[in-house]
């Protein structure tokens, strides 16, 4: 984090700004506060249960093109920004597209555990650094990636990275595949003083080439059929919250979680897609949502922000109900008087810890 042992006083007062700026952000109603920016399309792994390397493509923006789009997310209130692809970092401009989101933003960088280590110096200044981990079984993992020697990477990346002061954090993607292994892995790294999140994806029923990315299939090996033990998954996971602060979610999203696999319990929120939150895919291009088509791009906005055409976009993906994916839902349970001021209230606790 930012310190003046660590970074000098002209980071600090760097980070002061940008505290400020967040918390102003954070503050603001009607504007999103999460965006994910797929930066590439390119990806050197070949993760079973994902398409994007199926479907890469050479084409993206350039550095200059993406700082333009960051100015204009920061306009449009983005608190928060995830970059992602493919894998970032493959990029050969990545260096100068981290540092100019950090300075904007609260800033996560994706990884498969291959890149980061080499990419350190960039890394020192992203706020989180996220690695992908699926499982403590090596063979496993390293079958869940396609990829012979990824998991002995991606542990020797998030080791390294945490003994250079970079904010690593874990983020295994729960599946069928992996259900029974979630809690022992969030034991393992936050024993060793580093944070876990979850990722929890939505496996596709659409085959709409417009869509901006699928992940698997309907009907593969990876959608999580084990109903019951998602069920008690999530309610372990909320009494370990509990004392255990390393894991980077709250019970309330976990709650939310757990009911979508709940027969017993109906959905009592609606999705915010293109309200609190946006995704931006390699080109430019944005939708509420990876699951649904793009519909404009991001060098649109501000003007269409606020216009009747996504109005009637928002009232469409309220009565979506076709993913569970987890960072949607984090955004979309915040809703009325009392959710916008958690999610204030959360953004400005984040805002101040880039200050320690």
């Amino acid at each position: 984090m930012l310190t003046i042992k660590n970074y000098g006083s002209d980071s600090l007062a760097s980070g002061i700004k940008k505290a400020a700026s967040i918390a102003s952000r954070a503050l603001s109603r009607g504007k999103p506060q999460h965006a994910q920016w797929l930066v590439t399309r390119k990806c050197n792994y070949r993760c079973v249960g994902c398409n994007v390397w199926k479907e890469q493509d050479e084409r993206e923006l350039s550095a200059t093109e993406i700082k333009k789009g960051m100015d204009i997310l920061k306009k449009v209130g983005v608190v928060e920004l995830v970059i992602s692809g493919g894998d970032p970092l493959l990029r050969p401009d990545i260096d100068e597209i981290i540092d100019y989101a950090t300075d904007r933003f609260i800033t996560t960088v994706y990884d498969n555990g291959s890149m980061a280590a080499k990419k350190a110096d960039a890394l020192h200044k992203a706020d989180f650094v996220a690695i992908s981990i699926d499982s403590l079984d090596e063979a496993k993992n390293d079958a869940i990636k396609a990829v012979p020697g990824a998991f002995k990477k991606a542990m020797e990346t998030v080791e390294y990275l945490h003994h250079e002061g970079i904010k690593v954090a874990v983020t295994p993607t729960i599946s069928q595949k992996n259900l029974n292994e979630i809690v022992d892995i969030t034991n393992y790294f936050t024993g060793k003083d580093i944070p876990v999140w979850y990722c929890l994806y939505s496996y596709d029923t659409s085959r709409d080439s417009n869509q901006l990315f699928r992940i698997g299939k309907a009907n593969d090996e990876f959608v999580i059929t084990d109903k019951k033990g998602m069920v008690d998954l999530c309610n372990r996971l909320i009494e370990l919250q509990k004392k255990n602060k390393k894991i980077l979610m709250t019970a309330k999203l976990m709650e939310a979680v757990r009911d979508l696999y709940n027969e017993e319990e109906k959905r009592d929120w609606k999705c915010h897609a293109l309200q609190n939150f946006l995704v931006i895919d390699h080109l430019g291009r944005i939708s509420g949502c990876h699951h649904h088509n793009y519909v404009c791009s991001v060098f649109d906005l501000p003007a269409k922000w606020n216009s009747t055409e996504f109005q009637n976009l928002r009232s469409f993906y309220h009565d979506c109900s076709q993913c569970n994916y987890l960072c949607y839902i984090a955004y979309s349970i915040y809703s009325g008087p009392r959710g916008y001021a958690a999610l204030a209230k959360d953004q400005w606790r984040n805002a101040r810890m880039l200050l320690r």
